[in-house]
């Protein structure tokens, strides 16, 4: 039994063995962010050159032939061909690409790698050179990312050591494109990771100052004004703050009003139900239009900027300027493209900026519009970041004046607080919640056990015993059960609790009630307590289960196993707290027939080799029931894309289920198709028996797992634990040859599921040739005189079936155990078949020590029928 203070000191260790690993790794850490630093600089410098030299020939090809034939042309060719790119061979590089890293470093399974950086990098140059309204800055945070997470694989340290690295991974691409190694660093502090821990800071500094270095010396700086040409002047005056507040309040509640068109355009992009590569065609299409009814100037995205800042006063070319920008980043950006915000928040903040500044000239004549310009830059960067510190060190980096750092702040911090107060939360955030994505704030390592309460875990189907059951009946029940203990119940609300240390204490007094030895009140927990209430209690009165009650009605049982099931699955991102949320399944194709059966048997087809075998058992119960068969396939999509939007070939999936529908037309069983798209598969399954009013579930099983927290695994787990109908849970034997199904085995010790796995036997031995079948009960060498009731009463029942014509025989068999007894048969006598019972509650209290029906399916080479009832919604 594991107790509190144990587990709590091993959390301890394990903080302190990652500590001094961190500590003892500090020099390699440095070493790796100095190869980072140049390798995104690197990557943000080709960048920069790539979509600088497409966009140089896209320009120019308007001289060649008309702007409203080339633009639109070159946007839609190119944005099909940069979204075909992602959508192939890298669906996590779609976007910005700083959402995807924020959602990693928070451990949420995003997969960043050297694939995903370089068809990042490819597409990004692609999509900015068509002439898409989007930045560069936010592609060179994933890149930087990707090609840091790729090289902590090549060379694998510590979790989080990896986590660190991707960081300082971001901050050099960010460095690197704006030529700011300290926003860099500020960024990843205020943004990406918020920790300011020494690891964190110190390769974060080296990474982001490397990138800088090497951006600058390379030509990569983006943000490099030459002022002198600009005739600047950063003039600044008390009475001119009211005039900075009133900027900030605009920045931020057009920012505000930004970031809700962004969601708005993505959410209006998928209701077209079109693929990746046709939407940011489509958007280069549409931008290809509107840039070729504007001015010659609007086709340079990347000097739009600073012609702004640089122009002479001129309001309506700022206004004209303000609007189509903001049209046109939320035509690129709703898309998809892999594009950043960074740019467009910048050139928009310009225009806002000298908007203001013109105004304020004209009405009192002192002031500066390009400072007003600078200034709004960082204002709108601020609302629709987020990032307040990191707007105003860009802009200070950028221009080297400190005549600046004021204004900066005040339209910066004010911008910042009306957007919040606006539209609060994160712009990054948001785009992850799109996609089903929760980032857990500061969640702790015990963060599970204070999440999720009794009722989350609990199972839900406990066996019980009756208050006035004799001594003697409580004995069958323990015999045929693993349990050591039972609830006792009165009018199905909890009295007590029996275990078998109370059995032995009164053995001889047979006749004697539970009522009058069980444990009255017994220690409880109500559904709402956390699993921490739940461990510590466990823990307290050193106890393995305890009852979960409602309103003194017993409801459920939860157990150590659970709890630690439960942290294995949050470990492993299985729980969907700290991972994408899956959508529903899409159902992509369906065919139907007459309803006309007495209930419906769903068969689900995933391997073309056992898909004959599972489909002639599952239609000789359909046809002996009289049940119409319900066949589903699924095909499984990535969670960064919805199921009702990605495109998917069935050519495969098709061709089992017309084998299907073949079979079922000569056996004349009615026969319903379905292929389902979906992020997970015992979800779709469970949707699709909910749905479609299942009655049996019929489903295979490859014989073994190695999912840590798992008995047969994540699918079949799920489908055990959840599935309200009968389930039939088939592992297919060896065969060099077509299988042969003559010798059946039935283990049995009068579990709940016995009748069910009987029911089931005179329809299934007809697959077999004068078929035979042995029902069996294992005992232990000390039980002088086993209980073999149940082992007969089965027996007469198979023989007294009428549409069964086989041989039946009953043996009780001696061993040590179940599992070591059945296989040991199995293997002695050559049995085709084993067909098991198993219940719900005891396939998951052996998880831990042991499963039965999986040792049993692992240990021979013989076909596994596991059978388990239905579960009561």
């Amino acid at each position: 039994m594991i107790s509190l203070d144990i587990l709590t000191q091993r959390f301890r260790n394990l903080w302190q063995s990652k500590k001094s690993l961190a500590i003892s790794s500090m020099g390699y850490a440095n070493i790796e962010a100095c190869v980072i630093g140049i390798i995104a600089a690197l990557s943000a410098v080709l960048l920069k050159q790539g979509s600088g030299w497409l966009g140089t020939w896209r320009v120019h090809s308007t001289q060649l032939l008309p702007a409203w034939l080339t633009l639109p042309l070159i946007g839609m060719s190119f944005g099909f061909l940069a979204g075909w790119l992602v959508q192939r061979l890298a669906p996590e590089a779609a976007g910005s690409g700083i959402p995807q890293v924020k959602a990693s470093l928070a451990n949420v399974p995003i997969k960043l790698s050297w694939r995903v950086a370089l068809i990042k990098l490819l597409s990004a140059i692609i999509a900015l050179g068509s002439g898409i309204t989007l930045g560069r800055q936010g592609p060179t945070v994933q890149v930087g990312a990707g090609l840091a997470a790729g090289m902590s694989r090549t060379f694998p340290t510590s979790p989080e050591h990896r986590r660190q690295m991707i960081a300082a991974g971001a901050g050099a691409g960010l460095s690197a494109a704006f030529n700011a190694p300290i926003a860099g660093v500020l960024f990843i502090i205020e943004e990406l990771l918020q920790d300011l821990s020494g690891l964190t800071l110190g390769t974060a500094i080296i990474a982001c100052f490397i990138g800088g270095v090497i951006s600058r010396l390379l030509g990569g700086g983006s943000l490099q004004l030459n002022l002198e040409l600009m005739d600047y002047s950063s003039q600044f005056s008390l009475q001119e703050i009211p005039i900075f507040l009133l900027l900030g309040v605009l920045a931020g509640l057009l920012g505000a009003v930004f970031n809700h068109g962004l969601i708005f355009s993505i959410k209006t992009y998928r209701r077209l139900h079109i693929s990746l590569s046709l939407r940011v065609a489509l958007a280069g299409l549409i931008s290809g239009l509107i840039v070729a009814l504007l001015p010659e100037y609007y086709r340079d995205n990347a000097g739009l900027r600073e012609y702004m800042i640089a122009s002479q006063p001129n309001l309506l070319l700022a206004i004209i300027t303000f609007i189509s920008q903001f049209i046109l980043t939320l035509i690129a950006f709703g898309s998809g493209a892999p594009g950043g915000l960074f740019a467009p928040s910048l050139i928009l903040g310009s225009c806002l900026g000298h908007i203001v500044g013109v105004c304020e000239f004209q009405l009192w004549g002192f002031g500066s519009p390009t400072t007003y310009a600078l200034a709004g830059m960082g204002g709108f960067f601020s609302a629709v970041s987020k990032v307040p510190i990191t707007a105003i060190v860009i802009i200070f980096e950028m221009t080297t004046d400190f005549n600046l750092v004021l204004p900066l702040m005040i339209v910066s911090v004010t911008s910042y607080l009306v957007a919040d107060q606006v539209l609060p939360g994160s712009l990054y955030e948001k785009l992850l919640l799109l996609n089903g994505i929760k980032l857990q704030k500061n969640a702790p390592i015990e963060g599970v056990l204070t999440e999720l309460t009794a009722k989350d875990v609990m199972q839900q189907r406990v066996e019980t015993l009756e208050a006035e059951m004799s001594i003697e009946e409580s004995i069958q029940a323990f015999s045929r059960s693993h349990h050591r203990g039972f609830p006792v119940v009165e009018k199905n609300q909890l009295v007590g609790i029996i275990t078998q240390s109370d059995i032995q204490n009164v053995y001889p007094f047979r006749h004697t009630v539970l009522r009058e030895i069980m444990t009255p009140k017994p220690i409880t927990v109500k559904p709402t307590q956390t699993l921490s209430d739940v461990l510590y209690l466990l823990d307290r009165y050193q106890i393995s289960r305890l009852p979960v009650v409602e309103k003194q009605k017993l409801i459920g049982i939860i157990t150590r196993a659970d709890i630690i099931r439960a942290e294995a699955d949050h470990l492993n991102c299985k729980n969907g707290m700290t991972g994408p949320q899956p959508e529903p399944s899409y159902v992509v194709y369906q065919t139907r027939s007459p309803s006309v059966g007495r209930g419906r048997l769903l068969v689900t087809l995933a391997n073309p080799d056992t898909a004959d075998t599972l489909l002639q058992m599952a239609a000789t119960i359909a046809r002996d029931r009289h049940y119409e068969l319900e066949c589903l396939q699924i095909i499984l999509v990535s969670r960064n894309s919805s199921p009702s939007e990605t495109e998917v070939r069935t050519t495969r999936s098709r061709r089992l289920l017309r084998h299907a529908e073949a079979l079922a037309k000569k056996l004349h069983i009615p026969i319903h198709t379905q292929i389902r798209v979906a992020h997970d598969v015992g979800q779709a399954i469970l949707e699709t028996i909910k749905e479609r009013h299942i009655d049996l579930m019929f489903m295979g099983w490859k014989g073994n797992t190695s999912t840590p927290g798992r008995i047969f695994g994540t699918v079949v787990d799920t489908i055990i634990r959840q599935a309200t109908c009968d389930v039939v849970v088939v592992k297919l034997g060896n065969y060099s040859e077509p299988p042969h199904f003559n010798r059946w085995l039935v283990p049995m010790a009068g579990g709940p599921n016995a009748p069910i796995a009987i029911k089931l036997l005179p329809a299934l031995v007809t697959l077999g040739n004068e078929p035979e079948i042995r029902l069996t009960q294992v005992f232990k060498p000390s039980e002088l005189k086993p209980n073999l009731q149940f082992l007969e009463e089965y027996t007469r029942q198979l023989i007294r079936h009428r549409n069964l014509h086989s041989n039946v025989f009953a043996t009780p068999i001696e061993a040590d155990s179940v599992t070591e007894g059945v296989i040991n048969l199995v293997k002695k006598e050559d049995f085709d078949v084993v067909v098991l019972g198993a219940s719900r509650e005891g396939l998951l209290q052996q998880a831990i020590h042991g499963n039965i029906p999986e040792n049993i399916a692992s240990g021979v080479d013989s076909t596994v029928i596991l059978v388990r009832g239905e579960i009561n919604s």
